[in-house]
């Protein structure tokens, strides 16, 4: 079989402004040449990835979400604390932040025109712990499989 790669995810976006400055306020990407589209369009480059904003008045779906890697976790949740941008709770009131069997750290946030990002982390090691003492591994509320246990979201390939 031939060799397949991401190249970008694609979302709509309220306020083209607004949804750019989100994004590069809050994860650092970088706005890139984008082409002429019958709708305005920003591309920003995200790692060896893009992200592309197209200006739509569209509803965004509840659970459809894409996620990004960070390396400065702590920054990206202490911006998504001061901003309320987190999308889940937990019952006293500190973001979700979720260890996945494989030890993979991911929270949900929501950008200006509500549409849902993950935002992960490979692991706990050196994480500030403050934040480290709120994370709920999923293992613990959620049964696993054996499959689910063998599950890792950072894999080499």
């Amino acid at each position: 079989m031939d060799s397949i790669t991401f190249t970008h995810a694609s979302i709509s976006a309220h306020d083209l402004a607004e949804s750019v400055r989100f994004y590069t306020d809050v994860f650092g990407m970088e706005r890139i040449p984008s082409p002429d589209l019958p709708v305005p369009v920003e591309w920003l480059q995200c790692g060896d990835k893009q992200l592309h904003l197209f200006e739509r008045q569209v509803e965004a779906p509840e659970y459809h979400h894409f996620a990004v890697h960070v390396d400065d976790f702590e920054r990206v949740y202490r911006i998504a604390l001061e901003r309320d941008l987190f999308d889940e709770y937990s019952a006293d009131g500190v973001p979700a932040i979720y260890e996945l069997p494989g030890g993979a750290l991911q929270t949900y946030i929501r950008d200006p025109s509500d549409n849902l990002v993950e935002v992960d982390r490979p692991d706990t090691e050196g994480l500030d712990p403050e934040i480290a003492a709120a994370v709920e591994k999923r293992s613990e509320t959620v049964s696993q499989s054996e499959e689910g246990l063998r599950s890792s979201l950072y894999t080499d390939s």
